[in-house]
């Protein structure tokens, strides 16, 4: 969550000519309203359930470069699909870096409302757990996302 991943996924696709998809874009163009409105309306289930339906359909294709929303890697039947179907790519940013980011991204990130900044590392650290099912992992602190698709080019 505001690692990068739709900035840099976007740069990925054009460098090897493939098509990008945001994940939550997909669902919020499909339900006309944004994630956050979405899990105020429907409910986190409600939420979930779609993305997993949509990211198992996406990893049928080929030649697409995804980017998931931050929470979708939390269901396990997401990560054994994308693990198996895909190159899964962690792009690791640092709480530290992630902090720096965070009047950027709260307003759209509903898990993150009415939380401390202590809920937010526990949650941050929580999810580096889950995060650490990947097939490759690039450091993001201090990189432009120029640096960070170049290098994941390079080692992909």
């Amino acid at each position: 969550m505001g690692a990068g991943k739709t900035t840099v996924g976007k740069l990925v696709a054009e460098k090897l000519n493939r098509q990008f998809i945001d994940t939550d874009e997909l669902i919020e163009e499909e339900f006309k309203m944004p994630p956050s409105q979405i899990f105020k309306v429907y409910g986190e289930k409600v939420f979930r359930e779609k993305e997993k339906s949509l990211i198992t359909s996406l990893n049928e294709e080929k030649n697409l470069v995804l980017s998931l929303g931050g929470g979708a890697f939390l269901q396990e039947d997401i990560r054994t699909v994308c693990l198996s179907k895909a190159t899964v790519i962690l792009l690791d940013i640092s709480f530290e870096c992630w902090k720096e980011r965070l009047d950027l991204i709260i307003d759209s990130r509903p898990v993150l409302h009415g939380k401390t900044i202590e809920e937010m590392e526990q949650l941050y650290n929580n999810r580096r757990e889950i995060y650490s099912n990947h097939q490759l992992k690039i450091s993001t602190d201090n990189k432009s996302p120029e640096q960070i698709a170049d290098e994941i080019l390079e080692k992909v």
